[in-house]
């Protein structure tokens, strides 16, 4: 099968009940998907190990590397139980959040979180259904919080509980979160994305337990996060932009900023992004969206964004396989607006001094261009060569050529990067052959046309690149 999609922005799927036969899955990723993520709040292990060989029966098939995100589910903060399910509220009126677990009504529910109680102060805000019911706490005791209802109609069962601007005393990962995080790499996950990171210390308790057997993403829905964004982007491998939650948290007119500055700092570092959370939300019931949500999935591309998601559109919706075209579509016809192409190249990133894997990698890009150059060729064992290159965001594919399957499947998130799994090369002809040979063959070039190879000497080292070879394909 062709590696060649007419896009360079990559398209992460999430997989579910719409989405949880072979055959379906199969659609999608023709249809567009390059990667699919698994949601681990949800299904057993037996359910995610009969998932996860389905996606590599599909990958063998096609012969195309997918990349699979181990998404874990952090913590939950709800509140309780009614009597009656549900009540209504009135703005201005007095509810008591404690402990007890006996069942609520008009005047008290329990908060099961005495973290949460400890946590906030007298006048903070708590949210909570999404942000549909706001309080501002009014009175604080040991195991009880009184709140004055700010705006609300009906709070019912086990609704979330959101503490913006309060960095809470509460591991990232639960118990059940470290269980759920060793089945994934022992079966093979190629990402681990972290759910609640508030600290830069979180982030590396994560990183402790991956010990280096997959990348690592951080999922950022936490305003405090955003205050510790460079250490945080310091430490990880990705970024994913979750919106709903930081929408949330944040007022929703900062998230469109918030947004833009994270895409960009991560471009900078030539760490991947992803930009997540109700891009095609009415397509889980329509087979088409609406103009505002095609706009916002154009946004985030516009924005540089290496992969944007789709969430309940491909596990739950009706219309799994008309979302990813849909998002494809889209791609596909950004990427093609001149003013695309301006934005991409008035964002340049700058390139490391004295670095020459940095340098070399700027240079392909620049020289790509110039010669007219139909893809832009890395061997890279480690993937960082693809990612330097990735970061320029070139008008041409990046054929990365790799020994690694597992950097193959992590670098189907990246922005532009179409990875082949073959053997190292040992000399300068061979790596010309093999490059030439492997374009034609996956489409990216015929007789006449010109590649930019970069490599390392010697061959096969981690993070040698120091060659650059233009190639006229014969």
């Amino acid at each position: 099968m062709t590696l060649k999609r007419n896009r360079h922005t990559k398209i992460l799927i999430t997989l579910g009940p719409s989405s949880d036969t072979k055959e379906i899955l199969t659609e999608l990723i023709l249809a567009g998907a390059d990667n699919v993520r698994m949601n681990f709040s949800h299904g057993s292990h037996a359910d995610h190990k009969r998932r996860f060989d389905m996606i590599r029966e599909i990958e063998e098939e096609l012969g195309r590397p997918i990349g699979i995100v181990a998404d874990m589910q952090g913590p939950k903060l709800r509140v309780g139980h009614f009597k009656d399910k549900k009540i209504a509220l009135t703005v201005g009126h007095d509810l008591r959040l404690d402990l007890s677990d006996a069942l609520g009504d008009e005047t008290r529910v329990q908060l099961p979180h005495p973290e949460i109680i400890s946590a906030v102060d007298v006048g903070d805000k708590l949210l909570m259904d999404d942000g549909k019911v706001r309080v501002t706490v009014k009175e604080k005791g040991a195991d009880y919080l009184l709140v004055t209802i700010d705006a609300g109609q009906y709070l019912s069962n086990n609704k979330g509980v959101n503490v913006p601007n309060v960095t809470l005393p509460i591991p990232a990962l639960t118990q059940k979160d470290r269980k759920d995080l060793i089945v994934a790499l022992d079966l093979g996950a190629d990402w681990i994305a972290q759910s609640f990171v508030q600290t830069a210390e979180d982030v590396r308790e994560c990183q402790e337990l991956i010990a280096g057997r997959a990348k690592h993403i951080v999922k950022l829905e936490k305003p405090n996060a955003l205050e510790d964004l460079d250490e945080i982007l310091a430490l990880t491998d990705a970024i994913m932009v979750a919106r709903g939650d930081l929408g949330v948290e944040i007022p929703p007119e900062n998230v469109p900023v918030a947004q833009k500055r994270i895409v960009r700092a991560c471009r900078s570092l030539g760490k991947p992004v992803i930009v997540a959370t109700q891009m095609l939300e009415s397509m889980i019931e329509s087979p088409q969206p609406t103009r505002a949500e095609a706009s916002d999935v154009a946004t985030a591309i516009f924005d540089g964004t290496d992969c944007v998601m789709l969430s309940a559109e491909t596990a739950a919706g009706a219309y799994p396989v008309e979302a990813v075209s849909m998002m494809n579509r889209i791609a596909i016809s950004v990427e093609a607006d001149s003013m695309y192409r301006k934005i991409m190249d008035a964002d340049h990133p700058e390139t490391e001094t004295l670095n020459v894997s940095d340098s070399i990698t700027a240079s392909a890009y620049h020289i790509a261009q110039n010669v007219n150059a139909s893809a832009i060729v890395n061997y890279t064992t480690s993937g960082s060569t693809a990612l330097r290159t990735a970061r320029h965001r070139p008008t041409v594919p990046i054929l990365c050529l790799t020994e690694s399957t597992q950097t193959a499947r992590t670098l189907a998130l990246s922005y532009g990067v179409r990875p082949v799994v073959t053997n190292d090369v040992s000399d300068f002809d061979d790596m010309v052959t093999r490059a030439s040979t492997i374009a034609c063959e996956k489409d990216f070039a015929t007789k006449g046309d010109r590649l930019v190879i970069t490599a390392g000497v010697p061959f096969g080292t981690v993070g040698s690149t120091n060659i650059l070879r233009i190639f006229k394909v014969e």
